[in-house]
């Protein structure tokens, strides 16, 4: 009797162990599966970020300046100021620009790019445009709380020591978990790559202010009449957001100072460079920190007036995605590498800054939730 009891017992022991390790296998199964999709879904979204760019190749490569790019001629770029060769009075270069997304657990994007323009750039002869090698590596759209802010300065001067700052975007966040490739003298003041393959730098001058809208005591710098100019480096690059990443311009270009609107107000000009299909929700580039850079518009084709921080960095779904805004206001397209609080005051480096800055309705559910 105590045997045939026993015996019960065990195959009762062996039922519950078997279900429970069929319950276990199933768990496992549904999980990978859904692990998967996830992984797929980020790496398709980064193949669609990466395919707005104007890439001349498929990459990695070993070396962006070693392959051949897409050639382009300017007529009104002199000796001085030429980045390739000088034949006859035209200026010929190569535009190289590689985007490449790497699938893993987590998704990575590579930008490796000479920072040469595609369209002919008006400079000034003092002045020159130079071959670089960018190259970076970082993870993409990387997931960042409104709850979890990388910046929350509490006074006026806290702000300004990080948006009124030239070298703040030298490192990103950990969580971008940022690899350089390139000399770490070219990254310094890198905010992003634009689709062009015209580099994005911080916002600042030299002084630390608002190149364009500037305190007293200080001059606007110039640029053309796509909102570029180079720095010393001979680096041609944006601080503002311009229509000509997404339609570029072709044939000789003006200053910003030779055209009229852009002269008046090249905050308010900028808009007008977008053709009206960008008037909605845009890719124009990448930070370096792995965020996606959107033009001034929402996908509902409103205008970006709200609810961005003082990285200009918004969430702006019901997902929690996080990124840069193109604005007319001051940092204009990246300050810091966010997210960055919602303080009730403005920087002191602009004239043309937010006075105060409000969460996003998707922010302000995350943090309310």
């Amino acid at each position: 009797m105590l045997g045939k009891v026993a015996l019960a017992i065990c195959a009762i022991i062996f039922t519950v162990f078997a279900i429970a390790a069929t319950v276990v296998l199933s768990l496992i199964s549904l999980y990978i599966p859904n692990q998967s999709v996830a992984s797929i879904s980020a790496y398709q979204t980064c193949l669609t970020v990466a395919s707005k760019f104007a890439t001349t190749i498929s990459g990695p490569v070993a070396n962006i300046t070693a392959t051949t790019g897409v050639t382009v001629t300017c007529s009104q770029i002199g000796i001085s100021s030429c980045p390739g060769s000088l034949v006859n009075g035209i200026c010929t270069w190569q535009r190289k620009l590689a985007v490449t997304c790497i699938n893993g657990s987590t998704v990575r994007i590579r930008v490796q790019s000479n920072a040469l323009p595609g369209r002919c750039a008006n400079v000034p002869s003092y002045a020159s445009i130079q071959e670089q090698n960018i190259d970076f590596e970082v993870n993409f759209n990387p997931t960042v709380s409104v709850k979890s802010q990388t910046y929350s300065p509490s006074t006026q001067s806290a702000l300004d020591a990080i948006v009124c700052s030239i070298s703040n975007q030298q490192y990103a966040p950990s969580g971008s978990n940022l690899t350089t490739y390139s000399s770490a003298t070219t990254l310094t003041t890198l905010a992003g790559m634009s689709i062009d393959n015209v580099p994005i730098l911080n916002v600042n001058s030299a002084n630390d202010v608002d190149p364009f809208y500037p305190p007293a005591g200080y001059t606007a710098e110039s640029v053309d009449s796509c909102l570029a100019h180079p720095q010393v480096a001979g680096i041609y690059h944006y601080h503002m957001a311009s229509g000509c990443a997404v339609s570029p311009p072709t044939g000789n270009i003006s200053s910003c100072s030779a055209t009229a609107a852009c002269a008046a107000d090249i905050a308010s000009y900028s808009l007008t460079t977008f053709p009206s299909s960008a008037k909605k929700l845009t890719v124009i580039g990448i930070a370096k920190d792995g965020h996606v850079i959107y033009g001034p518009y929402l996908a509902s084709g409103n205008l970006v007036t709200s609810g961005i921080d003082i990285c200009n960095g918004m969430f702006y779904d019901s997902i929690g995605n996080y990124a840069y805004f193109a604005t007319t206001k001051f940092p204009y397209i990246t300050g810091c590498f966010g997210p960055g609080n919602y303080p009730s005051f403005g920087p002191s480096c602009t004239t043309n800054g937010q006075s105060s800055y409000t969460m996003s309705v998707h922010a302000a559910a995350q943090a309310n939730g």
